[in-house]
């Protein structure tokens, strides 16, 4: 995402989600509790216009997406919707379905990590937000549900199809597809689809937590380790490692693998930049 800005200013209000941000760490959250945090047109869009919003302010080195109240996000609005859809040509549809993937895309595009903190139901495009997060952090209550085929639609919708199987495996991405079963947290956990289980009511500290120690740590090897991650999952093994090789070099001139140095000659703990 490029940092270079045209005419547009900085949006002041974000009518369809909550953002703040505090040293270094945005928190987003979604907020409909009494929706369980669906969907509406205006909150995909929000999303797909706030990433590349705050990958360009370049003050961001960590980011907690979460929702209020006992779910995270019960997917899209069946009201909002999926009644509309159904009133939609072809055309109108490819659009909105473009305009969900670009939130997947951005979500694992913008150069700094992001934190699903998820709690309750995370299902549908829901489940597909936490998916496509660099972390997943849970709780017991947590449950995942890919429900796509049970509207009669591909599981494969804003590029579950391509993540999932490179999360969990191919063989556990077919069935939670095919099958939209609610996963519970404990099998989450075991096929690794929650990077951290918490303690019940413990996954915004522990979301918070780990986000300020990104916040803290070197952003300009976070960006570039992000970047790879997702560059190099259709990749061969000799295209990889050139890439690996090119970026190492360009971080070895960074300032913070200078401070790096002189910390350790010095005994004290690094003061990341950043650059």
């Amino acid at each position: 995402m490029s940092p270079f800005t045209g005419s547009a200013s900085t949006t002041g209000e974000w009518r369809h989600l909550r953002l703040t941000l505090d040293s270094g760490v945005a928190t987003v959250t979604l907020a409909r509790p009494e929706k369980l945090n669906a969907l509406t047109f205006g909150a995909y869009a929000d999303l797909r216009d706030l990433l590349p919003e705050l990958a360009r302010d370049g003050s961001v080195r960590a980011l907690v997406l979460g929702g209020e109240g006992r779910g995270f996000c019960s997917g899209g609005d069946v009201e909002d919707i999926i009644g509309a859809t159904l009133a939609m040509d072809t055309g109108r549809l490819l659009e909105f379905n473009r305009m969900t993937g670009q939130v997947v895309r951005a979500l694992r595009e913008c150069p700094f990590p992001v934190i699903a903190a998820v709690q309750g139901i995370a299902a549908g495009a829901g489940a597909v937000l936490a998916l496509a997060a660099d972390f997943r952090i849970a709780d017991p209550t947590t449950r995942f549900a890919f429900l796509f085929t049970r509207v009669g639609l591909s599981g494969g919708d804003m590029g579950a199809a391509y993540l999932l199987p490179r999360v969990v495996g191919l063989g556990h991405a077919t069935r939670l597809l095919m099958l939209g079963e609610p996963v519970p947290a404990a099998e989450a956990e075991r096929i690794g689809l929650i990077s951290q289980l918490t303690e019940e009511g413990q996954v915004p500290a522990a979301a918070r937590a780990l986000a300020r120690r990104l916040a803290e740590g070197p952003a300009l090897a976070h960006a570039q380790t992000k970047a790879l991650l997702t560059a190099e999952l259709d990749m061969p093994l000799g295209a990889a490692v050139e890439l690996d090789a090119a970026t190492q070099a360009l971080l070895m001139n960074s300032a913070d693998y200078a401070e790096f140095h002189a910390a350790f000659t010095a005994g004290r703990p690094p003061r990341w930049q950043g650059r």
